[in-house]
């Protein structure tokens, strides 16, 4: 909590500090690459800081966390914290690397407020600023610590033993271990950080879901190619694509996520959009190879069934499963309208709608997709009845806090 001298202060410049955060945030940003450009080579995706994601993601978090110390401060986000400390590990941060963004962020703040950061005010929101980069240095901690790994230590190299093309847009790759260390197993639903040197030297990470479980042996993820001609948000999902072949090596990180599949015996709900699929398509293979007894319903929304990627397994993930079922909702149906072309189960047009499908009570939901989607499917369901702390949802890119915050 925050203390009783800079509560008041906070409280009177939070409104101020939030007009004038996303500039806040950009100036940051150049400030800090400017003094330690060292920072772009394989810790930043340069793609999210080219079209702003990554300064609207720091200034929404700041922004929410300072906002619960003055409004609800015996509920901090911790979900928010969480999905930070996951991403952070899976870069391989480490806790020095707290006092570079300290620095720099405490830099920029004074430079677009000016003579409004007396010395009061820059010590309330430095305190703000340790309160939470504590809270994410100690959950970071343990989360290495969990997989008995550091900052250094948290990458291996792995090499291509199958690339497959699911769609035109998607190709999965099955990486296979290089040495005899033991592999981390996956949780269902976690992901990996993939890092690698793009064509002009510099060094990029992107995280990539799982799709399906751990062998011991081997590695599976999804790729979507982005399309964005002369930017850096495609420079790896089509280097990966083109250039990235059987026999080439990789670099990934131990895999985590904090939303992972929870064992119990309750009925679950998988509900995804376009390439949101590949972290429930590997939750729907942990439950076959655990031989689970649940209820599943498959719920995937898409452009067409010919962008449905992994259709293949999931259908056949499915039938596999005692009581397993799916529904399809498709943008442009291709006139099919076939059970075959939605992998199996109902097909729909149009967006997702959950009032076309009977939900199974007391069920838990894990949802993955583009924000908008995730917001309207939530809120769909809690219309309907569900209880909120039911529903998990992981964000992928930078905006971790947006479907919390908006």
């Amino acid at each position: 909590m925050l203390s009783d001298t800079s509560y008041p202060v906070i409280q009177a410049t939070l409104p101020v500090v939030g007009e004038n955060i996303q500039e806040i945030a950009s100036r940051f940003y150049t400030h800090m690459f400017q003094e330690h450009p060292e920072l772009l080579n394989g810790l930043f995706n340069r793609g999210n800081q080219a079209d702003g994601r990554q300064q609207q993601a720091l200034a929404g978090s700041v922004a929410a966390f300072a906002g619960f110390l003055v409004n609800d401060p015996t509920h901090l986000p911790d979900h928010l914290l969480s999905r930070i400390a996951h991403k952070h590990v899976s870069l391989g941060l480490s806790p020095e690397q707290y006092q570079v963004v300290h620095d720099n962020l405490m830099w920029a703040i004074v430079d677009v407020l000016g003579d409004a950061v007396t010395p009061e005010v820059a010590a309330a929101w430095d305190e703000v600023y340790w309160l939470m980069a504590n809270m994410l240095i100690n959950k970071e901690r343990g989360l290495y610590d969990a997989v008995r790994l550091s900052p250094e230590t948290v990458w291996r190299t792995w090499r291509v033993a199958e690339k497959i093309q699911e769609t035109d847009e998607v190709v999965s790759f099955v990486v296979e271990r290089t040495d005899e260390r033991d592999v981390k197993p996956s949780l269902p639903g976690q992901y990996v950080t993939l890092k690698m040197q793009m064509p002009d030297g510099v060094v990029q990470p992107r995280q990539y879901s799982l799709t399906q479980a751990d062998d011991g042996q081997h590695r599976r993820f999804a790729v979507k190619r982005v399309r964005a001609e002369g930017t850096p948000d495609g420079e790896m999902s089509n280097l990966l694509h083109d250039h990235v072949n059987v026999g080439d090596e990789v670099t990934l990180s131990a895999p985590f996520g904090d939303v992972v599949l929870e064992y119990t015996d309750r009925p679950v709900v998988l509900a995804s959009a376009g390439i949101g699929i590949t972290p429930m398509a590997g939750m729907l293979y942990h439950l076959v190879k655990s031989g689970s007894q649940r209820k599943v319903m498959f719920l995937h929304a898409d452009d067409s069934p010919a962008s449905f990627a992994l259709r293949n397994q999931v259908a056949a993930d499915l039938s596999a499963l005692q009581d397993g079922s799916i529904d399809t909702w498709f943008l442009n149906p291709d006139g099919t309208g076939s059970a075959a072309a939605g992998g199996g189960g109902n097909v729909h047009s149009g967006f997702m709608n959950i009032h076309d499908v009977v939900l199974p009570s007391d069920a838990e939901y894990y949802l993955c997709g583009p924000v908008p989607f995730m917001q309207a499917v939530r809120t769909a369901l809690v219309g309907a009845g569900v209880r909120p702390k039911d529903i998990q949802y992981e964000v992928f890119g930078p905006d971790l806090w947006l479907a919390d915050y908006q």
